[in-house]
């Protein structure tokens, strides 16, 4: 289990990371909200286009809150749509997969219980530009991508 901590008391302001930590990961823009070991928090500024393929948080459960817009999203064998104001649920070891497939941008506050090791990830893909590298940091991460084309749709 990673060294997270406990949590801090903290207000982190929207649009602003802890301690200005903002990372750019393939387009998408994410805000540093909070790291602990019960959890690991950000939130993301999704461009029209962007998405995260098909993965597996094999020890997380991950969670989005739609702040703006809507995500369509590959959960656990099916296509589904979240929109503004929804929650979803992302139980650890099911695949899943969101887009933003509109022509606006889309908001939303992202977390996974528990926190370990989502952070050291993003700080390893702030910037990286090699999606098979991508891969490769985030498996030993504990974030398991499918192999392309194993989902229709994805």
């Amino acid at each position: 289990m990673s060294e997270n901590g406990p949590l801090p008391a903290r207000i982190t302001r929207a649009g602003q990371g802890i301690d200005g930590t903002v990372w750019n990961v393939l387009g998408h823009t994410y805000y540093f909200k909070a790291n602990c070991d019960s959890a690991f928090s950000f939130e993301t500024y999704d461009p029209p286009g962007t998405f995260v393929p098909p993965h597996i948080h094999p020890t997380q459960d991950e969670f989005i809150y739609v702040l703006e817009g809507t995500f369509d999203l590959y959960l656990d064998g099916e296509w589904l749509q979240a929109k503004t104001g929804d929650l979803v649920c992302m139980p650890m070891g099911k695949p899943h997969a969101y887009y933003n497939r509109t022509d606006t941008p889309n908001r939303a506050i992202f977390w996974v219980s528990p926190g370990r090791k989502l952070k050291e990830l993003f700080d390893q893909l702030h910037d990286l530009t090699d999606p098979d590298e991508v891969v490769r940091r985030s498996a030993a991460c504990e974030v398991d991508f499918l192999p392309p084309g194993s989902v229709p749709g994805a």
